[in-house]
């Protein structure tokens, strides 16, 4: 996963019912509907399982350390979608200790490579690189009225931008994905095979002006420039940093889903919870 710096977390749990406006205001859902659209579930019936169970979050200082603030911001995101959550006092194998000890049902936790939701009842795995890329191809969905036989390019396919194809196609969408390692644009293209054919771009600037519909799931900044933006372009972002330009996001903010941390741990959350 991208790992984060504590500055692209900073204010996010003070931010949250701003962003339920905000998200309101472009899909007509807030973080939890978006994260109840990916799950497939109802709100009401992710509301009653919620509602009986409990999240520990455990801070993890193996490889290069703690993230200043991650682990509370990560409770106040799961507390926030009806959750009752805490940050265990201890870190590591401890703090899981710790989290067993005080009942809890779903562990979140994060370390360089990967973070997670564990249910423990129910033996389940939930990797926040799936549901990042499925959330928010779940609030483009939203944002665009439906997705169905609608052209979607996937920039970036790592695991986020893998899973965000997969929802694509899963949506109804025709799916194309562009990645500067070309054998992962193929590898994503193969795994999709028996769902949908994906078109392969192998060129980035080529595919941006052909497509108004994008999910930037890549780590680089500046890569869709203002040309790239028209009146029909709708953006869902969940890469680190923001791939557009400052002119860029001008012009399509009011069509633009980005959030650092936000959807992926709601989505995590209600699919622990489903899946």
């Amino acid at each position: 996963m991208t790992r984060l710096k504590s500055h692209d977390i900073a204010g996010v749990s003070a931010g949250l019912e701003k962003l339920d406006a905000e998200l309101r205001e472009k899909t007509g859902r807030s973080l939890f509907g978006i994260a109840c659209h990916a799950a497939g579930i109802a709100g009401k019936t992710a509301r009653d399982l919620i509602a009986s169970a409990r999240v520990g979050v455990i801070p993890m200082t193996c490889g290069q350390g703690l993230i200043a603030g991650f682990a509370d911001t990560v409770r106040g995101i799961a507390t926030h979608i009806g959750f009752d959550a805490f940050v265990t006092r201890h870190t590591d194998v401890a703090g899981i200790a710790e989290a067993f000890e005080r009942k809890a049902d779903i562990l979140m936790m994060a370390d360089d490579d990967r973070f997670i939701a564990l249910n423990i009842r129910r033996h389940r795995v939930i990797d926040n690189a799936l549901a990042t890329g499925e959330g928010f191809a779940a609030g483009l969905d939203l944002m665009v009225g439906g997705l169905k036989d609608k052209r979607v390019l996937i920039i970036g396919c790592g695991s986020v931008g893998r899973s965000a194809a997969i929802a694509c196609v899963k949506f109804g969408a025709k799916v194309s994905v562009y990645d500067v390692n070309r054998q992962r644009s193929v590898e994503v293209a193969k795994q999709l095979n028996d769902l949908s054919k994906v078109n392969i771009q192998y060129s980035l600037q080529t595919a941006l002006s052909r497509y108004q519909l994008l999910i930037d799931a890549t780590n680089s900044a500046n890569v869709i420039g203002e040309k790239e933006i028209t009146p029909d372009t709708f953006i869902a972002a969940p890469g680190i940093p923001l791939g557009l330009t400052e002119a860029a996001y001008a012009k399509v903010k009011d069509r633009l889903l980005h959030d650092p941390l936000q959807t992926g741990v709601a989505t995590m959350g209600v699919m622990a919870l489903v899946f």
